[in-house]
């Protein structure tokens, strides 16, 4: 081996071992939900295919293809009924708390663009008038898309009240 080769080995990153165990313990997690998302397809005669992925230290699933926009339902609350049964049927199996998310029919893909824009118009509506703005009810997973993108925008956000009533609100700079 080479001074060089020794160079390059000592620049490239390795993942720690407690990285790799967490990325193999959250493909556990994606693979015992795209089962138990696969029993629940079939059991229901759905057709759909499971996309399985870590994302921001989670099991990340989505169902695509098909006719899917029922399991989705009013502002996505099936969504959420269903994923919070796959998180259950996880733990079952693992004794562990799963935090994985769950997208159907690109929802939430969806969903997330339009956060981002309100929480940008929000945010320019907040530095305009120099008053706080306070948003609509939302669940974690909205809210956390807005604060995020505050957060990026510079400015800062806190959440008020209790769920489901939950809000976000938006402080000027």
């Amino acid at each position: 081996m080479s001074k060089s080769d020794t160079m390059d080995e000592a620049i490239k990153p390795e993942k720690s071992e407690k990285e790799t165990s967490l990325i193999a313990k959250l493909e556990e997690e994606g693979d015992i939900a795209a089962d138990y998302l696969e029993g629940l397809l079939d059991i229901t005669d759905l057709d759909g295919d499971i996309d399985i992925d870590v994302e921001n230290d989670r099991a990340s699933l989505a169902i695509v293809g098909g006719k899917l926009q029922h399991l989705v339902g009013n502002d996505g609350e099936v969504l959420e009924a269903i994923q919070e049964l796959t998180r259950l049927a996880v733990q079952t199996s693992t004794g562990d708390r799963s935090r994985l998310m769950l997208d159907i029919d690109g929802y939430r893909a969806g969903r997330k663009a339009e956060l981002r824009k309100l929480a940008q118009s929000s945010a320019e509506e907040a530095k305009e008038s120099k008053s706080s703005i306070k948003l609509a009810p939302m669940n974690a997973f909205e809210r956390k898309i807005i604060h995020d993108t505050i957060q990026e925008l510079g400015l800062t956000s806190e959440s008020e009240g209790e769920d489901p009533d939950r809000c976000v609100i938006i402080f000027p700079a």
